[in-house]
């Protein structure tokens, strides 16, 4: 599974946004059932960032959700994502 998290962040906080979503998938990372995550900036709105993570299963991201490590270090983070869905079922297309 996919899970995509939106935000908005002023121009003068990219610096310290940058660094918090780092660690974000330092910790996430470490949970059982972590695949892979990236993130990035727009480039048109330079405000909008995303962070992308990947996972074994919906449960595997559920339960790294409630880790003690992860309620500390990301759901801060994650609350201040825009609010929209954000959980998506992984679809592969090989060409």
């Amino acid at each position: 599974m996919i899970a995509i998290a939106r935000f908005q962040v002023p121009i003068a906080q990219s610096a310290e946004f940058r660094a918090q979503i780092e660690r974000a998938l330092e910790v996430f990372s470490e949970r059982e059932g972590f695949i892979s995550g990236d993130f990035g900036q727009n480039l048109d709105e330079n405000e909008l960032w995303t962070l992308v993570t990947h996972w074994k299963n919906v449960g595997s991201y559920r339960r790294s959700l409630s880790s003690t490590q992860v309620k500390m270090e990301v759901v801060p983070l994650l609350a201040t994502a825009i609010d929209e869905p954000g959980a998506y079922e992984r679809s592969i297309f090989d060409a």
